[in-house]
């Protein structure tokens, strides 16, 4: 009993500083948006005496909202190597020092009267998003045991819908969201750092860290007694073991050489099909129509902030459900699910949006449809994305492909980000046609070509994978034709 309390403490406060503040950090940004630009105006009046003009605003402001993703990118490069070499717990405690900079930056930005400091701020903030969400699911699945797996490496999905609903909650009007407190709201993201700092340094290192990476085989098993308690821990250990041995004189790989590497091709292929997906799905873009959808279907202007706390508790009920059932149903029904349901409602959404002001009740299958988009994302694509990459990859390669996907995550929200606006202009209602695509073709890609991890022990899933990837090689030599097919279709 108390070493489940030890996991679950863990995974808490693993989470709290970790995926927490990548979501916590993207919501909190939207409810002070008029009265930060109101002071980036304001300011440039005070210095120059000239006020800005209205797109000289916008201009600033983009650059505030794109220092996100441009630091988040910047983290997840440098997750990597610092996984590597301080090790997965070392790096979630000193990640924090980024938000703390960044606390206090926005934090003193009004007083200073500076609206550079929020545009630093958010890069730092995006720093330690980055290399958050890269590090916390290698660290929790590497100490969680492996019938566990899936549950506890889900988590890390559970706390960025959690984050993303409280960040809707403190950024309400009545709480910090006023034109007086926003300062506060935007160094809020202290508080999960602060109790990261208090609470994670009682727990064990990541055990496959210490034995495989650091060769400390008394480290490891004392974190598997904590974790694991009197349980037996010979099967386990002997796993590792074998691990170890596989690897024996690797070092740690960079993420070029997993491209040069032909027994990676088809883990490579797909986490890159996958995490592009997860940002390409159109599922954040949902968030950017909801106001106005809400609107539209009659809810007062002033209301529409709490209904929009329903859409993000939607991912946080889903992300929730999927934690309890990823080890019963697998990895590959709930993301082939998840994909095939948004496909499916991204085709209503649109022609609800075709019709919306034809018909009179248009408006409530808009609003019904952006649940079930969030939600049908929220039970598998949301949660199963952030475990592959640990199961598909050995403990030398996990790292880089951690800072592919990490990367690949960033860049892409930054596109969709940047491109969203320019699609709604020119394709009006039918916007989601891209996502449509995108969410088709990963679901062909998941049902024909990613193989089932539940269950199975790390050099079990390297050994389905290496069948894959040289049967794909003696193939190529006979049958040209049909490797040219595949690589068109992907």
């Amino acid at each position: 009993q108390l070493q489940s309390k030890i996991l679950i403490l863990t995974i808490c406060s693993a989470g709290i500083g970790g995926t927490f503040q990548y979501s916590y950090n993207i919501s909190i940004i939207n409810a002070p948006t008029s009265y930060i630009q109101m002071f980036m105006n304001e300011t440039w009046l005070e210095r120059t005496g000239v006020p800005l003009e209205s797109n000289m605003i916008l201009l600033l402001w983009s650059f505030t909202v794109s220092a996100y993703p441009l630091g988040g990118l910047t983290g997840a490069v440098v997750a990597g190597p610092m996984a590597i070499m301080l090790g997965r717990k070392m790096s979630l405690l000193l990640n924090n020092v980024f938000v703390i900079i960044a606390a206090v930056l926005s934090g003193f930005s009004r007083m200073a009267k500076s609206f550079e400091m929020i545009m630093l701020s958010r890069f730092f903030t995006g720093v330690n998003a980055g290399v958050s969400m890269n590090i916390q699911p290698m660290y929790l699945a590497e100490s969680a045991p492996k019938k566990l797996r899936g549950v506890v490496t889900l988590t890390s999905a559970s706390f960025t819908a959690l984050g993303l609903v409280l960040g809707q909650i403190v950024g309400l009007r009545e709480l910090l969201g006023g034109e007086e407190s926003w300062p506060f709201l935007l160094a809020s993201n202290v508080v999960p750092a602060l109790i990261q700092l208090t609470a994670l340094p009682w727990f064990p290192e990541s055990p496959r860290y210490l034995l495989i990476d650091r060769g400390d085989e008394e480290s490891c098993i004392s974190a598997l007694q904590k974790l694991r308690g009197n349980s037996d821990l010979s099967a386990e250990l002997e796993e590792m073991l074998a691990e170890q041995a596989a690897v024996k004189g690797q070092r740690a790989k960079n993420p070029w050489e997993l491209f040069q590497t032909p027994a990676l091709r088809w883990q490579l292929m797909s986490i890159i099909v996958l995490s592009s997906a997860m940002q390409l799905c159109g599922n954040d873009s949902m968030y950017f129509y909801a106001a106005y959808v809400f609107q539209e279907a009659g809810i007062p202007q002033d209301k529409i902030p709490y209904v929009v706390i329903g859409t993000g508790s939607c991912e946080l009920i889903t992300s929730v459900t999927c934690n309890m059932i990823i080890d019963y149903a697998g990895r590959r029904p709930l993301l082939l699910g998840g994909y095939i349901f948004m496909a499916g409602w991204a085709i209503v959404f649109m022609v609800a949006l075709s019709q919306q002001t034809q018909i009179s009740w248009m408006p409530y299958l808009s609003m019904a449809c952006i649940f079930a988009y969030i939600l049908s994302f929220g039970i598998g694509p949301a949660g199963v994305t952030g475990v592959l990459p640990t199961e598909v990859f050995d403990q030398m390669s996990r790292p880089a492909a951690y800072m592919i996907c990490g990367s690949l995550l960033w860049f892409n929200l930054f596109l969709v980000g940047t491109a969203f606006p320019f699609i709604v202009k020119s394709l009006a209602h039918f916007c989601y046609v891209p996502f449509l695509v995108v969410c088709i073709c990963t679901a062909l890609y998941v049902g024909f070509f990613l193989p089932e991890t539940k269950g199975k022990s790390f050099l079990e899933i390297s050994e389905e994978f290496k069948k894959r990837n040289f049967k794909a090689q003696t193939h190529a030599v006979f049958y040209k034709g049909p490797e040219e097919i595949k690589s068109t279709m992907l």
